[in-house]
């Protein structure tokens, strides 16, 4: 199962995520999604675990608990397709300004 993990710490490693993940079964996989142009950390990660009642052990366990000081937010993660529309913005629309540019 592939679990979504929201509102990481920015300090939070892939090593880290991993570990907090293990004790509720085998994890094959914690990747921490960074910034394409940055390398910075976005703030959320997939977990993916392969049995289904440990991957939900570890939701009920970890959704809610603080982790150097944020509150995690743990859940399955949903297909692309279910996610709705991409949040791309086209290149002369500026929100806010009725799509004018101001000079």
């Amino acid at each position: 199962m592939r679990i979504y993990v929201g509102n990481l710490s920015w300090e939070m490693g892939e090593d880290e995520l991993r570990a907090l993940f293990e004790p509720f079964g085998k994890v094959d996989s914690a990747t921490i999604v960074a910034d394409k142009f940055t390398g910075e950390s976005r703030g959320f990660a997939f977990v993916d675990m392969p049995d289904q009642a440990q991957a939900q052990a570890a939701i009920n366990g970890l959704n809610g608990q603080e982790v150097k000081g944020r509150a995690l937010k743990v859940n399955e993660a949903r297909p692309r397709s279910e996610r709705g529309p991409e949040r791309r913005h086209s290149g002369g629309n500026f929100r806010g300004h009725g799509g004018r540019r101001r000079y």
